[in-house]
């Protein structure tokens, strides 16, 4: 009898020759045809369908080595198929372990791969928000210099309302074109790094959504993976899917596998560290627009001091001429009225003068004579005149004088308004809108 139980110290080794049936052993048996066959004719009656002992015992004898055969057979199956059964359950316990094995490993795999592309979300995420911060830093101070620009094309327009002579190039404008053109520039590059900024999110959204596609499709194949970790023989809902061992033909080898995550990854850093230098730059033109903007605005602010102070002491002393001005042409007039007052007293002597000579020359025959009160009344009249052309010439010298000094007076107090609507403007118009000019925090776009 073959053993029924086999102790398996090891695993048994797999199977090389492959099973087959042990052949039919072939036994002689003895026929009845010699001359005691019972097939004679004179016993055909009898013995026609009958054997012989001989050959009923052959015939147990047959039946008895077939029944061994068949036996020894079925036996050497029994051990051949429980060994087989054996190997068969060891095969499929050991293939079943070694999978299960293999998937736990692919779990901590996909495990670690999914930390990874969850901590570069999170980072990604992270840094988007602060570059949307900047972003918006960028937005306010974008709108903040519209306040800058604003006040000072103002302030350029106010001056040009300036008269004659006071609409010169001075520093003030000077510093007022300086400072148009230097907001112009910054306006221009706050926009082309706002452009940067945008770009640089969309790239980070891209990145960061294709790491959480990676992602997604790792906690999709891990609860996959963990499902079937899970199967065991007693599961319940095992099924048969004769055509699922097979490799498809879009899979990928654990290389291209393990390369896509790590060239996501490469790429989402690479974006994530480009964000961060982009925020470092945004950071630094901030700053130095903040403070360009603000030095320019303290030198245009110097200009209208100096400027309004220049302004201030031409007036005074235009108008220190003006007084002065004033007071010679009231002591010219003065001059002018005595100088008419000497010509009217000079008039009278004249008159006497004149009226002796007129008088005397009707002096009859000889009495008519040139004598000494004749000469002493010629001379006396021609002193007279003379006194009278020099006081008059004097009188139209004054009055000339007088006429400049009008004409003084007239051009100082023009240019005396001339200044003081130019202080107005540069005081009242311009300082006084450029207070609301803003500050650091604003320029850098904190508030």
């Amino acid at each position: 009898m073959a053993q029924t139980d086999i102790l398996l110290t090891k695993e048994p080794a797999p199977q090389t020759v492959p099973a087959c049936q042990v052949p039919r052993k072939l036994y002689d048996v003895a026929r009845n045809t010699g001359a005691q066959m019972s097939s004679g004719l004179a016993t055909a009656g009898f013995r026609t369908a009958k054997y012989l002992v001989d050959e009923w015992f052959q015939n147990c004898y047959a039946r008895y080595h077939q029944a061994f055969a068949d036996l020894d057979q079925s036996e050497q199956q029994h051990h051949e198929s429980r060994q087989l059964v054996a190997e068969a359950e060891a095969l499929a316990q050991r293939t079943q372990q070694d999978s299960t094995k293999k998937v736990g490993e692919r779990l901590k795999d996909m495990h670690c791969w999914k930390l990874e592309l969850q901590r570069q979300v999170e980072e990604l995420v992270a840094e988007t928000d602060l570059l949307l911060a900047q972003k918006q830093r960028l937005e306010r101070t974008l709108d903040a210099t519209a306040v800058p620009f604003s006040i000072a094309t103002d302030n350029l327009q106010c001056r040009e309302r300036r008269q004659h002579p006071d609409l010169v190039r001075d520093c003030v404008e000077m510093e007022l074109l300086k400072e148009a053109d230097l907001i112009r520039n910054i306006q221009e590059l706050l926009k082309r790094t706002m452009m940067q900024v945008v770009n640089q999110i969309r790239m980070n959204h891209e990145h960061k959504e294709t790491c959480e596609m990676d992602w997604s499709d790792k906690v999709e194949a891990c609860n996959i993976d963990e499902a079937c970790c899970r199967y065991h023989n007693q599961s319940s809902d095992l099924q048969f899917y004769p055509h699922s061992a097979k490799f498809e033909e879009s899979a990928s080898t654990p290389e291209t596998w393990a390369k896509f995550t790590q060239e996501n990854l490469y790429r989402a850093e690479r974006e994530r560290l480009a964000s961060v230098n982009l925020r470092k730059f945004v950071d630094c033109i901030l700053q130095d627009t903040s403070e360009d903007l603000r030095l320019q605005c303290d030198a245009v602010n110097l200009a209208f001091g100096r400027r309004c102070e220049e302004l201030e002491d031409a007036r005074h002393k235009l108008e220190h001429h003006l007084r002065e001005t004033l007071r010679e042409i009231m002591d010219q007039e003065h001059n002018v009225a005595a100088l008419k007052q000497a010509i009217r007293d000079k008039e009278a002597p004249l008159k006497v003068a004149q009226t002796r000579l007129y008088q005397r020359s009707h002096r009859p025959n000889v009495e008519l004579c040139r004598d000494a009160v004749q000469f002493r009344l010629v001379s006396e009249v021609e002193e007279l005149n003379l006194s009278l052309a020099a006081l008059r010439e004097k009188l139209l010298e004054a009055e000339q004088s007088l006429r400049n000094l009008e004409d003084t007076r007239m051009s100082l107090e023009k240019d005396i308004a001339v200044k003081t609507n130019s202080l107005f403007i540069d005081r009242q118009k311009c300082m006084a809108h450029r207070t609301r000019y803003p500050t650091v925090l604003q320029l850098a776009g904190y508030q």
